[in-house]
């Protein structure tokens, strides 16, 4: 499951806390949200990762031979969702890499000493070429199993899947493969940069 996918469930998850005015058995998340693709610890998962960002998000009660059993909202669940969310989280660093790989292409160009210098000190230029032209395949590839993942879970199971909740998985997809596409041409034009400063 993306990062993308797991920010949404997270804050889906603290929403449903904050309807409810009561305890609820964490099983009542799985029912709600993840049943029947995922499993259970699936789900405990994802509540330990809010509880490891911030621990006063929900408030967790063991019992049953489980450590998480019942949980509830806090005050502080409303606030957290009112910032943004773990949705808002996930933009942030999205957008902390895409200024990071701009500053990366801004940078001031060589002047002609300083590349025969680099020339000098690597002389392999071919097998560097090789190397990334492997690292962008294996973008690709691993964009391709991704979607090929995405596709399987949701088209090949329909049975499972109630109609509503499709349409909302294919806009989660279209979403996703749009953010997928511009952060794959990102890393495109950074090899396409890295490539022509190297054949000059």
């Amino acid at each position: 499951m993306s990062e993308f996918f797991k920010a949404e469930l997270k804050d889906r998850f603290l929403e449903y806390a904050l309807e409810r005015s009561d305890y609820f058995q964490i099983y009542t998340l799985y029912d709600e949200f993840l049943r029947p693709n995922y499993s259970l610890e699936y789900v405990q998962k994802l509540v330990r990762e809010i509880l490891a960002y911030d621990s006063t998000l929900l408030d967790v009660m063991g019992g049953n031979g489980l450590d998480m059993f019942m949980l509830a909202s806090t005050s502080s669940t409303e606030d957290f969702l009112e910032e943004g969310g773990f949705m808002n989280l996930y933009v942030k660093e999205e957008e902390k890499w895409d200024t990071f790989l701009g500053q990366l292409s801004g940078m001031p160009k060589l002047t002609k000493e300083e590349k025969k210098q680099i020339k000098k000190a690597t002389p392999d230029l071919k097998r560097e070429k090789l190397m990334l032209m492997g690292l962008i395949s294996a973008v690709a590839v691993s964009f391709l199993f991704t979607l090929i993942s995405i596709f399987n879970e949701t088209l090949l199971k329909p049975e499972y899947v109630p109609a509503d909740e499709f349409e909302r998985r294919m806009e989660q997809l279209r979403e996703q493969y749009i953010l997928e596409n511009q952060k794959l041409q990102l890393d495109l034009k950074e090899a396409q940069h890295v490539l022509d400063s190297l054949q000059k």
